[in-house]
């Protein structure tokens, strides 16, 4: 008797984590660096460069294990993808190719009996919440990057700080938006992330983007930035509507100015309001995703 675990254990992870560790080596990690990133020690990670390890050719050779190996490098190397996110996308992976195929097809050699059957339950689905958040978290981070990576980033940086937010699809309240904890903040003519992207952590972003949302407006992402007329002006010429909301209605003056209009919005656009007293004039950027608000915000820069 042969579980297919059992070939997930002897087969396809000694040929992932061999072509995985060959691709970071070739991304210039260290040996070091990558037993760290696969959560295995220096001498294993020596025999896959050596090739102490048995690989199976047919799961090295499959399209799909080797577009995991080149998406999960590059996440790993740049920062996008953390190794939670990696595991389960190898997992996600896994019960694919467990389910009438790859795999099944190894089992059922190794168990001929399993001749007769169908196949087998996939248990792990592949639109997990688990899988949603950490993509929602890897989109926050390319959006980042886009931002701190670009020069005067730090001049559009309000008074309050700035924040760059996602939503899970689904989402109904604040706990189902990643932010950054303490916002951004310019420090010395420096963009300062303090921390990775959490979710419930941005009340003031995230409950525009919510408030938007709740106006059928089809956004999942948002960010803040300063007011003048002039950055509006400059949304504008670069083709992006700009929404003017008053700070002072007494409920919800985004999703009010947002349903008084009469035609469908655009999968990127900007509100905005002047101040008044005690309130800092902002502006926002609402799109479908962290990095396209990040594209829009660089046309400023």
């Amino acid at each position: 008797m042969k579980f297919i675990e059992e070939l997930v254990v002897d087969e396809f992870l000694p040929t992932f984590r061999a072509l995985l560790a060959e691709d970071l080596r070739d991304r210039g990690f260290t040996q070091s660096e990558v037993a760290d990133a696969l959560g295995i020690s220096q001498s294993a990670v020596s025999k896959y460069a050596h090739g102490e390890v048995n690989v199976n050719a047919r799961v090295a050779d499959d399209t799909r294990v080797r577009e995991l190996v080149d998406q999960v490098g590059e996440g790993l190397a740049t920062g996008d993808m953390t190794p939670v996110q990696a595991l389960v996308e190898a997992e996600v992976l896994i019960r694919q190719l467990e389910e009438a195929d790859l795999l099944s097809d190894l089992h059922e050699e190794a168990m001929p009996e399993l001749a007769s059957y169908d196949g087998f339950h996939n248990i792990h689905d592949p639109e997990s919440h688990l899988r949603t958040v950490e993509q929602v978290r890897s989109s926050v981070r390319r959006g980042l990057r886009k931002l701190t990576n670009t020069s005067g980033f730090a001049g559009l940086i309000p008074n309050v700080g700035s924040n760059l937010v996602e939503s899970l699809p689904d989402a109904e309240g604040i706990d189902d938006i990643a932010g950054i904890p303490g916002r951004i903040f310019d420090v010395k003519g420096q963009a300062t992330v303090p921390g990775e992207p959490e979710f419930g952590v941005s009340e003031h972003v995230a409950s525009v983007l919510l408030s938007a949302r709740a106006a059928d407006a089809d956004v999942n992402a948002g960010l803040n930035i300063v007011y003048d007329a002039g950055v509006v002006e400059e949304l504008e010429a670069a083709g992006y509507e700009c929404i003017e909301f008053d700070a002072d209605a007494p409920t919800d003056p985004v999703r009010a100015v947002l349903e008084a209009r009469d035609d469908d919005l655009p999968e990127t656009f900007v509100v905005y309001q002047t101040g008044s007293y005690g309130i800092e004039p902002i502006t926002y950027v609402l799109g479908p995703d962290a990095p396209t608000v990040a594209d829009a915000v660089r046309v400023l820069l």
